[in-house]
């Protein structure tokens, strides 16, 4: 059976509208429950599904077992199979927010979006990440920390430039800047706990334009990362102290820029354990447990950590590697192409995480 993007769109939809997920071990008020299942109940039920099926074109039989009805997708022709949801089930209390972020990537979105109300009085937050390594329908899930806090800096060091042949004449920012260079990369190697994953890359120096010239500045920068904030705190301060020694040592003057005005410095995206849990649970539930795998601390950044440090929440990824079609290079690289079939089944696993996180906490919610 060949299911196109817009075929599995549909269906996904019809689930979204009729599927309940309902918990054996809760207990209903039996008065309560005779009142939702009554046949008044289940004919609104009814007639906001073929509302719904209606604004898609779908296809639909009705009645059957008075309330009932049938719908099908697809071209008419077998193989054929149908899908079972069950309407009977009692309505959920509680809420669920839907936040579209912009700026992730280094714009710190999610903390514009926190200051201006987005997360509500929301309890729990969870989010998920496109993964080309793992193969598409299958997730990964990690408690504690997972993605590094990060920052960028940006050095300019100054000096006295003048002509090659007479460097006792000049302030050398090169020489400087070369000193500093090494100097960074031995806080990570002598001061950090060898347990404590940190990174400091100096990713670029720019200085000079001719070869018999010592230039009257250099330029340098590159990013901080660790798995605790704490940790990128203490190394912010380090790298300031550092380059500001050494350029003072080589007679220039350092003017250091952490560029939290463009580029914010991301928290450590730390997972709840429970939530974590969570996302495990409902992923054997959906996926099956031989899809459900355990995750890997990565040193990239990711802006929900703004929203960790206000609520708890998950972030797990999602596989999208389908060597068949060629979605197997990163997200940041040129040739990024994406498995679309990921689509309804991220849609019914963000669907069902937070389905099954209302129906785990009614009785929370009622008191």
């Amino acid at each position: 059976m060949f299911w196109t993007s817009s075929f599995l769109f549909k269906l996904l939809v019809v689930l979204l509208i009729t599927a309940k997920f309902t918990s054996a071990e809760r207990e209903y008020d039996q008065e309560y429950a005779k009142k939702i299942l009554s046949s008044a109940q289940k004919e609104k039920d009814c007639a906001l599904i073929r509302g719904e099926l209606d604004k898609l074109g779908i296809f639909y039989e009705y009645p059957f077992a008075k309330t009932g009805l049938v719908a099908q997708i697809g071209t008419g022709s077998h193989p054929v199979v149908a899908l079972r949801a069950d309407m009977d089930a009692l309505p959920l209390q509680g809420t669920v927010r839907l936040l579209f972020q912009p700026a992730e990537e280094g714009g710190a979105g999610a903390s514009y979006m926190i200051k201006e109300g987005a997360l509500g009085d929301a309890e729990a937050i969870f989010g998920m990440h496109v993964d080309f390594k793992r193969p598409t329908g299958t997730i990964a899930s990690i408690s504690g920390p997972v993605l590094a806090a990060v920052c960028f800096f940006e050095v300019k060091i100054e000096g006295k430039g003048g002509h090659a042949a007479a460097p006792h004449k000049n302030t050398d920012p090169i020489l400087a800047a070369s000193f500093t260079i090494l100097a960074l990369q031995q806080l990570i190697s002598r001061e950090v706990d060898p347990l404590h994953s940190q990174v400091l890359s100096v990713t670029y120096v720019r200085g000079g334009t001719a070869s018999n010239v010592i230039p009257n500045h250099v330029e340098l920068g590159g990013t901080l990362r660790s798995l605790t904030t704490e940790g990128l705190l203490r190394l912010k301060q380090r790298v300031k102290e550092v380059i500001e020694g050494q350029a003072a040592v080589h007679k220039c003057k350092a003017y250091i820029d952490m560029k939290e005005e463009e580029f914010p410095s991301y928290p450590a995206t730390v997972n709840d354990q429970r939530l974590h849990q969570h996302v495990k649970r409902v992923g054997r539930i959906v996926l099956g447990p031989e899809n459900v795998r355990s995750g890997e601390k990565v040193m990239a950044g990711e802006d929900f950590a703004f929203y960790q440090e206000m609520i708890p929440g998950a972030m797990f990824s999602i596989g999208i590697r389908n060597e068949r079609i060629g979605s197997i290079h990163s997200p940041h690289s040129p040739h990024f192409f994406l498995d679309e079939d990921v689509l309804p089944i991220g849609a019914a696993l963000h669907t069902a995480i937070a389905e099954i996180y209302l129906n785990d906490h009614q009785h929370s919610a009622v008191q």
